[in-house]
């Protein structure tokens, strides 16, 4: 229901927009067909001991390299299969698309409890959805990143093995877009993302499992640690209703954040060096 609810928006989010739906998940193929959307099954998946390749998760530049292949538009947008998206979506991408040539957008996302199927023939379901979100869900922060616009070929075989469903993947997306010198605009007062809520059964150990089981820890390697991922609040400009500004909030985090990853490596570090006195003296055991 709340991919169905997610899928259908995107359609009515930019009309005639092209809508890809990856996976050979049960059901992907019937929801494809009943909402008039593309549907491509084959995915990359990563291995997990003890486990099929067919069960992993799939792995990122597999569908982003194809959807950048096979994409009609020059814009693209990855989106995670839980974000209903309105129309103030298509409106910030194409101010972008006039004012910016290499670009990516984020947004924070708006959790919110989304219990029945989206009555979307209702006149006014789009600002019933919006007050819905305003009224009962919670902006989040930076660190929650779940949808990528940008321009046609941008990440186009540049990505490493890193798969979704676990964190650090999105993060890094960010920072390898201001790496190769585009616009990273934040879009959170200008694109209302709802995020469905839901649990995490998909993992066996729960939401713990996603932050930190063996694939997770693969992408954090994959990413290439602490200096390789940004948030939305790293962005370079904001969206908002007077237009493009610069983020003003940018400077003053990337000091903060120099700061305590320097002082998390000299701690780290300082622990390896003396690691070998404090077990000789019985010191803890770490």
């Amino acid at each position: 229901m709340i991919q169905r609810n997610a899928l259908k928006s995107w359609t009515l989010a930019a009309p005639g927009a092209e809508v890809m739906l990856f996976g050979d998940e049960e059901g992907a193929a019937e929801t494809a067909r009943d909402l008039g959307i593309r549907h491509v099954a084959q995915v990359e998946r990563a291995e997990m001991a003890g486990e099929a390749n067919r069960c992993g998760p799939k792995i990122l530049r597999s569908f982003f390299d194809a959807a950048q292949r096979m994409a009609r538009y020059e814009v693209v947008c990855y989106a995670n299969c839980d974000i209903v998206l309105l129309e103030d979506f298509c409106r910030a991408v194409r101010q972008l698309r006039e004012s910016k040539k290499d670009f990516l957008m984020v947004g924070r996302r708006w959790d919110t409890e989304q219990r029945e199927p989206i009555d979307f023939s209702e006149a006014g379901w789009q600002e019933k959805m919006r007050t819905h979100a305003e009224m009962q869900g919670k902006q989040l922060g930076g660190d929650w990143i779940d949808y990528f616009c940008f321009p046609r070929g941008l990440y186009l075989g540049q990505l490493p093995e890193l798969v979704i469903g676990r964190v650090h993947w999105d993060q890094w997306l960010v920072w390898k877009a201001l790496q190769m010198g585009a616009a990273v605009v934040d879009a959170s007062n200008a694109v209302m993302a709802v995020h469905q809520n839901h649990d995490y059964t998909y993992h066996p150990a729960g939401k713990a499992g996603v932050w930190s089981d063996e694939l997770a820890q693969r992408n954090y390697r994959l990413s290439g640690g602490r200096w390789h991922l940004r948030t939305i609040d790293d962005a370079t400009q904001v969206l908002g209703p007077d237009g493009l500004e610069e983020n003003p909030a940018r400077r003053k985090r990337t000091l903060r954040r120099t700061l305590r990853t320097a002082k998390e490596a000299v701690w780290m570090t300082a622990l390896d060096w003396t690691r070998p006195v404090r077990r000789a003296m019985g010191i803890g055991k770490i």
